[in-house]
Order: C-alpha cells, then structure tokens, then sequence
C-alpha cells in the first residue's frame, strides 16, 4: 500500500519554498534599487575627474578626495576677500578633519604668486593650480556670475550640497560642517 499524499505534500513544501526565496528575491531588489548610488550629476562628474598641477610641483588629482566630504574654494591672490578668507578655510579644515572634511583650494591665479602667497600665509589643505581653466570650472560648478571668492561643498559620494559666491566666515563653514555626515 502506497501513500498518495507524499507526492503532494512535497509539491507543497517545494511551492512555499519557492515563494519564499521569490518574496526574499523582490525585497532584494527593490532594497538594491532603492539604495544604489545615484549617478553624479554632470558638474560633479567633471569636477571629480579634473586634475591640477600644485604650487610646489605634483599633480593634485580630484578622485583622490572623493568619498568624504569636501569644501572647494576658488580664490587668487589678488582677491582681497580671498586672502582674508584663507585663515579661517584653514581653520576649518583643522577642525573638521576628524569628521572627516577636507579642503581643497584652487587658485584662478599665476604659480609665481601663489607659492610667494602660501609662503607667507601658509594653509595646511591642499591647493591646485586651476588657472584661466579656473574660471570655467567655477561657472560649470554654478558660479555664474564668475566672482572670487567662490565655495562649493561635496556630499561623500560627490555630489554638490552646497555653494555661496562671496566671502565665507567661520561660524557659516562650522554650521555647514556640523550639516554634513
């Protein structure tokens, strides 16, 4: 005597368990596609792939910042709101470099000036030669108006969270460094 009602009791088994891992599949993806990055929107993506000779020789590749969060400033020497901004840029950095900030400087500049400037005056965050190119570059970035000093803060994953044309000071740099993961 054979019993009839194995086969279908496994067929049962074998249905719940397929359900199961087809419910688990769809939570996977929908979670994947709700999480996944984002694609960077078309300014950041050419920010991140910019490279800048240094005032002291090097190659300052942008990539290399990329994943924590960063404050991007335009200046040049002959800016005097932009060398009155430096110490307190500095002084941020200093600050908010153990939650993981970093600074990034680009003067619209000549190297001869700025290495005479940064001898002076020196800053502990990085600085790039961004030139005539500068000026471009801080338009694509939305500084439209192509005024120095200008500032533009990145999210860790690259992206533009914030921007301000104009002298920044160093109660709005702790605010926005405070916003920021």
């Amino acid at each position: 005597m054979t019993d009839t009602t194995a086969p279908a009791r496994r067929r049962r088994q074998l249905l719940y368990v397929g359900a199961g891992l087809g419910a688990a599949a769809l939570g996977l993806a929908y979670s994947w596609r709700r999480h996944a990055p984002k694609p960077l929107s078309a300014e950041a993506q050419a920010f991140w792939a910019a490279s800048f000779e240094q005032p002291q020789g090097g190659q300052l590749l942008t990539r290399s910042l990329l994943g924590r969060p960063l404050l991007l400033n335009f200046w040049a020497t002959w800016c005097p709101p932009c060398v009155k901004e430096m110490p307190e840029l500095d002084q941020f950095r200093r600050e908010h470099q153990a939650k993981g900030w970093e600074v990034l400087g680009l003067a619209v500049d000549a190297p001869t000036p700025v290495r005479e400037f940064l001898q002076k005056a020196p800053v502990s965050f990085p600085i790039g030669m961004a030139g005539l190119t500068g000026t471009e570059l801080a338009r694509s970035l939305g500084n439209l108006q192509g005024g120095l000093p200008f500032s533009v803060a990145f999210d860790p994953s690259g992206e533009i969270v914030w921007r301000k044309l104009g002298a920044t000071n160093l109660a709005e740099l702790r605010l926005l460094g405070s916003s920021q993961p």
